[in-house]
C-alpha cells in the first residue's frame, strides 16, 4: 500500500533519512534523529540478524571496550553499572536497552545488508539496494539523506597473514572475530599471535583455565594499566543525580584524554619513561620490559591498550601467561618455529593479527551513474565527503572513544537536515574550491591493520574544514555550534542538484 504526501505517491520504502548499521553508532543516529528532526521519517538497516554491531559480533573470551563507558556510552543515557572498562555483554545490553527504551528497535530491519547506493541529482534522492534474508532477496529503498553508520572494518572477516606451514598445524586455529562458540581451551597450550587490543584482552582472560598462554608478538604494544572501576564515578553517583555525576566523569575523562594525548606527542620521551616504570613495578625488577613491553614507536603513533586493573601482567605474574618477542619461521604440527631458533608448543593459535578496514562499510557508491572510488575522496569535517550529495558516515577518534565524534557527527547532521528544511533546499553536498588545499592520509596512525588500508581510505584535506583535527573540544566548536553554512557546504535548490554535483 503506497501513502499519498502532497498529492505524490510515497513509497512504503520510501523515508527522509535512512541509516545503515544498528550499532553504537546507528542506535545513536536515530536518536538524535527523534530529538532534533522529529519530523523526519527513517529507518535503520541492519545486516546482521541482531543489533550492537561490534558488540553483538565480537564473542571471543573477555571481550570488553578499551575506552571508559563514561566517553564510550551516550550523552544522553548515563553509563549506571560499576565498570568503568566495561565487557561486551554489558555493551551490548547497553545498546539494546536504549534501543528499546527510545522506541528505535521499530525502526530496525534486520537481515538487510545494503550492497549499493545510488544518487540520483534529478530525483534529488538515493536508491539503496539491499539483500534481505538468507535467501538475500533484493529490495530496494529510497531515501532524501543517507547515514553510514556501519563502522570501519570488514565484518566477513578479520586479516590473518600467511603464515608459512599453517597447513600443517594439528591443533586449532581461530580468529577473534569468527570465535567458535564451542572452542575448549580448557588445560590447552594456547598460542595468541598478536600484541594489540585484542591479544591483551584474550592472554589474561584465556589463562583462567588454559594450561598456559603464550601472546607471540613480533613487536610491543604500549600497555597502561587502569583501574577497571572508576572510584570517584561510583562516589558520585551515591550523592548526585545519575546525569550530573555521568557528565562530571564524562567531561573529567574527556579533558584528561585530550590533555595526556597532546603531551604524549609534545613530550613523548616523558611518557615513555612513565609507561615504562608502570609496567616494570607491575612486573617487578627482574621482568624484560626492555624486549617485551617498550615499542620501536613514540606513544599515540598507534593506539595504546588498555590493561583493566593490570590483569595482564598479572597473569605474566603467576606464570600463567607468558609474551615472548620474535618471528615466526614457519607453523609446525604442534607448535610454532620461531626465527630464533626456538619453538612454542601449541594445541590452539589465535590469530589476533587486526582487521581488515573498508570504506563505505563496502558498500558500492555512485552518484549519477558515476561510480566513487572512496580513496579519491575528500573529508569534510569528518562527517561527509567532497562532491557526494546527501550523504555521511561516522567515524571515531583515534585517540579517545568512538562514541564522542559519531554523536557529534549525527547532531551537526540534523542541524543541517534542519538548515535544508528551513531553506527549502533538498541538496547539501561539500565543494572544494580552494586550490591549496593538499590530499594528506585519512588516519595519522603507524598501525599495521591501517597502513595496509591507506590506499582504499578516503583522504583529509591540509586545512580546515577537511583537516581531520582528532579533538574532542575543538570538533564540539565546530559541529555543535559552528555555522552550517560555511561556504565550502553548498545547499542547492532541486533544480540546480544536477548542475552542481555534475561537475
Amino acid at each position: 500500500m503506497r501513502a499519498v504526501n502532497g498529492g505524490h505517491e510515497v513509497s512504503p520504502n520510501h523515508f527522509d533519512v535512512l541509516i545503515v548499521g544498528a550499532g553504537l553508532s546507528g542506535i545513536g543516529a536515530a536518536c538524535s534523529l527523534q530529538k532534533y528532526c522529529p519530523n523526519k521519517t527513517y529507518a535503520i538497516l541492519e545486516a546482521r540478524p541482531s543489533v550492537g554491531g561490534t558488540w553483538d559480533l565480537f564473542r571471543y573470551p573477555g571481550i570488553r571496550s578499551d575506552s571508559d563507558m563514561f566517553t564510550l556510552g551516550y550523552s544522553f543515557r548515563p553509563w549506571l553499572e560499576g565498570k568503568a572498562i566495561a565487557d561486551g555483554h554489558s555493551i551490548l545490553k547497553y545498546i539494546n536497552d536504549t534501543a528499546r527504551d527510545y522506541r528505535i528497535d521499530s525502526h530496525i530491519r534486520l537481515n538487510h545488508g545494503v550492497k549499493r547506493a545510488s544518487w540520483s541529482s534529478p530525483d534529488a534522492q538515493w536508491s539503496v539496494d539491499a539483500e534481505c534474508g538468507q535467501e538475500r532477496q533484493a529490495v530496494r529503498f529510497t531515501c532524501n539523506f543517507l547515514m553510514l553508520c556501519s563502522g570501519y572494518y570488514s565484518y566477513v572477516e578479520g586479516y590473518t597473514p600467511e603464515f608459512p606451514g599453517i597447513q600443517n598445524f594439528q591443533g586449532t586455529v581461530v580468529h577473534p572475530q569468527k570465535w567458535p562458540a564451542e572452542l575448549d581451551y580448557a588445560n590447552k597450550r594456547v598460542v595468541v599471535i598478536g600484541s594489540g587490543a585484542t591479544a591483551v584482552t584474550l592472554v589474561p582472560a584465556m589463562a583462567k583455565t588454559a594450561a598456559n598462554v603464550t601472546m607471540l608478538q613480533r613487536s610491543p604494544t604500549y600497555c597502561v594499566a587502569m583501574p577497571e572501576q572508576d572510584v570517584m564515578a561510583n562516589f558520585l553517583r551515591r550523592h548526585l543525580p545519575a546525569k550530573v555525576a555521568y557528565n562530571m566523569v564524562r567531561w573529567r575523562n574527556i579533558l584528561f584524554g585530550i590533555y595526556f594525548y597532546r603531551l604524549s606527542r609534545r613530550s613523548p620521551e616523558r611518557i615513555k619513561k612513565w609507561i615504562a616504570k608502570r609496567v616494570q613495578q607491575a612486573l617487578g625488577p627482574h621482568y624484560d620490559t626492555a624486549t617485551h613491553f617498550t615499542p620501536r614507536y613514540n606513544p599515540w603513533d598507534q593506539r595504546m591498550c588498555l590493561v583493566p586493573d593490570g590483569d595482564l601482567f598479572a597473569a605474566i605474574k603467576s606464570g600463567k601467561a607468558a609474551v615472548v618477542t620474535d618471528g615466526i619461521e614457519t607453523i609446525a604440527e604442534h607448535g610454532i618455529k620461531l626465527r630464533s631458533g626456538s619453538e612454542l608448543p601449541a594445541d590452539i593459535i589465535v590469530t589476533a593479527t587486526g582487521l581488515n578496514l573498508v570504506a563505505f562499510g563496502e558498500i558500492r557508491v555512485s552518484v549519477d551513474g558515476r561510480n566513487i572510488d572512496p580513496a579519491k575522496t575528500l573529508n569534510y569535517k569528518g562527517t561527509m565527503y567532497g562532491g557526494i550529495p546527501n550523504l555521511a558516515s561516522t567515524f571515531g577518534y583515534t585517540n579517545a572513544s568512538w562514541t564522542l565524534k559519531a554523536e557529534l557527527t549525527c547532531d551537526y547532521i540534523c542541524r543541517v537536515l534542519n538548515h535544508m528544511d528551513k531553506g527549502g533546499y533538498k541538496v547539501c553536498v561539500p565543494q572544494n574550491d580552494d586550490p591549496s588545499v593538499s590530499m594528506e592520509p585519512w588516519l595519522n596512525l603507524t598501525s599495521g591493520y591501517i597502513q595496509r588500508a591507506m590506499d582504499k581510505l578516503p583522504k583529509q584535506g591540509s586545512k580546515t574544514p577537511w583537516k581531520l583535527h582528532q579533538n574532542y573540544v575543538r570538533d564540539v566548536l565546530s559541529l555543535k555550534f559552528g555555522s552550517v553554512d560555511d561556504g565550502v557546504l553548498r545547499y542547492l535548490h532541486p533544480n540546480a542538484a544536477l548542475e552542481a554535483t555534475a561537475c
